[in-house]
């Protein structure tokens, strides 16, 4: 019985044919996948060139980035200049034969340090708040 069996599902599978599988992908999937890929080089190209306009506008070189130059003994800048949170060097100096001209919208305070890192003067400039003029006559 069990002979039996097998022959008859061998002659089953030859009468049918081999069967073809297709490897790969097709159809929406496919369609998909190119729409995926597509979209991935539009997204690394509009990256490489914001990239490069940010490098352009913003005056990157090897030397610094704008008014910004790397020197062998430290950092050196060119023109005006903004800070927009507190500065700490340890030294700054102008131009020789230009002054060094400094503005502040609240005040500008300048601390003297010691060895072990503790002021020792400090100098504060802040805005001068006046009230109404009196007469001293």
């Amino acid at each position: 019985m069990p002979q039996e069996q097998y022959a008859h599902r061998s002659t089953l599978s030859s009468a049918e044919g081999p069967h073809v599988y297709k490897v790969g992908i097709y159809g929406w999937r496919k369609r998909c996948l190119y729409f995926f890929v597509l979209l991935l080089m539009i997204l690394i190209l509009v990256n490489l060139a914001m990239t490069i306009w940010i490098l352009k506008v913003m005056n990157f070189t090897i030397d610094g980035m704008g008014n910004l130059r790397i020197t062998e003994k430290g950092l050196r800048l060119e023109g005006d200049s903004e800070f927009l949170k507190p500065l700490y060097a340890k030294e700054i100096r102008s131009r020789p034969g230009s002054p060094l001209y400094l503005q502040s919208d609240r005040n500008i305070t300048l601390n003297i340090l010691n060895q072990d890192m503790k002021p020792v003067t400090q100098l504060v400039t802040a805005s001068a708040v006046f009230g109404p003029r009196k007469n001293l006559e």
